[in-house]
């Protein structure tokens, strides 16, 4: 069950949006020991430096002392910041059309969706809620951190749910493109359905593979043209499962060129790795098509992004 929302939030700050947090019961006398203990991934310097900034508020906006008395089932509000340096992604999104409703994007590679890990403010989520001022924004479906092309945002909360659901139901039509290997026994097949069941490795970092069972992947696979020993391929997902097209490419023997996880987990992808810029995976949400469930208007948004075929 998803909680009530609060009568009042923080305004966002510089595209973040305040997080905020019940106090439970515990040994904690002070705001500043409970934060230490609930929030533990921000160290104890970090957060005296904030409350000392008065960048945690209470309730109804008033800002804490480290040493405020904490009183359990409160809510406590706080801005996500990162006490490192954050890495800039030197590629810009692109906005393919808003409304009152929703906001359309493409999305370049490289760039994370939200915050996570070492990125705040160079995420889509945050880097769009600066660009519009529009704090709602809500992404209605997710594309991996290396993915280019189109995002779909819900701009009012009141009409989040029937966007949402669209894809829930899959009553949405997605298009992909991808470059990988040219492959004369595969092309013989295609186009062809690809059906398979998608688990996590317990093996192997970040990975999913295909297991025995009952399919809940299924991946329509078109050759769009042959350049020597690459070929671009359109995709069309019937289903959303993570790493969905990588995998079953991979699968077929024509893992995506630039995938820096299929076959094998490469080092630049392990956590704090830099990323080669130089190198993005070559995989585009190319079109997203549906019938927009609250004005009833037929909606086809494509990606302006191109992939590069040559080897």
């Amino acid at each position: 069950m998803s909680r009530a929302r609060p009568a009042w939030t923080p305004p966002m700050r510089d595209g973040v949006s305040a997080s905020r947090v019940a106090v439970t019961p515990g040994p904690w006398r002070t705001v500043l020991d409970f934060l230490v203990h609930r929030l533990s991934t921000i160290p104890e310097t970090g957060w005296c430096e904030r409350l000392g900034r008065g960048e945690v508020l209470d309730a109804q906006g008033q800002a804490l002392a480290a040493d405020a008395p904490c009183v359990v089932h409160s809510t406590l509000w706080y801005w996500r910041t990162l006490d490192a340096p954050e890495p800039r992604i030197p590629f810009e999104v692109e906005v393919l059309h808003q409304d009152d409703w929703l906001l359309a994007v493409d999305k370049p590679h490289f760039l994370p969706m939200t915050p996570k890990g070492r990125y705040v403010q160079e995420t889509l989520l945050v880097r769009l809620k600066r660009l519009t001022g529009i704090e709602t924004l809500v992404p209605m479906h997710r594309l991996d951190r290396e993915t280019a092309g189109v995002v779909l945002f819900s701009v009012r909360p009141e009409t989040r749910h029937a966007y949402q659901s669209m894809f829930r139901d899959r009553v949405i039509h997605k298009v992909y493109e991808a470059v990988a290997p040219w492959s004369d026994a595969l092309a013989a097949t295609l186009p062809l359905e690809r059906r398979s069941r998608l688990a996590e490795r317990e093996d192997a970092f970040m990975q999913m593979h295909e297991v025995d069972g009952e399919p809940n992947a299924v991946t329509r696979i078109e050759l769009i043209e042959r350049h020597g020993p690459l070929a671009r391929y359109r995709l069309t997902p019937q289903t959303g499962q993570k790493h969905q097209l990588r995998v079953h490419l991979n699968a077929l023997g024509i893992p995506i060129v630039g995938d820096r996880i299929y076959p094998v987990l490469q080092p630049d992808l392990l956590p704090g790795a830099e990323p080669d810029y130089t190198e993005p995976l070559r995989l585009l949400a190319r079109e997203i098509a549906f019938t927009d469930p609250v004005t009833g208007e037929a909606r086809r948004f494509a990606s302006r992004r191109g992939l590069r075929v040559s080897a």
